[in-house]
């Protein structure tokens, strides 16, 4: 089984968004987060279910959340790209591969 990592930008991301449903809500963070470990554990099972975005790039959007996490597949890691707001522009995040 593949490990998941990071790119330092999209934990802030994720980060970010977490930090924003904890202040809209009391325990919308917590559902936000059961919901990225929920794609995150779809991705790590089956790596290639999700659609190629951009070259190398899968996605998948996050369940009850306007979210898209962007990740690649390597032979030993999926490395998570951006967990990304799908209002913002993609562009942000595609020169991150």
């Amino acid at each position: 089984m593949r490990s998941v990592r990071f790119y330092p930008d999209a934990e802030l991301e994720l980060t970010d968004a977490r930090q924003w449903y904890a202040l809209k809500k009391e325990g919308l963070d917590a559902e936000f987060m059961l919901c990225i470990d929920e794609a995150l554990s779809i991705i790590v099972q089956n790596p290639f279910l999700f659609p190629l975005s951009l070259k190398k790039t899968r996605k998948t959007l996050v369940r009850k959340f306007p979210y898209i996490i962007y990740y690649a597949v390597g032979a030993e890691e999926i490395v998570i790209v951006a967990v990304f707001h799908t209002k913002r522009d993609p562009k942000h995040w595609q020169r991150r591969r």
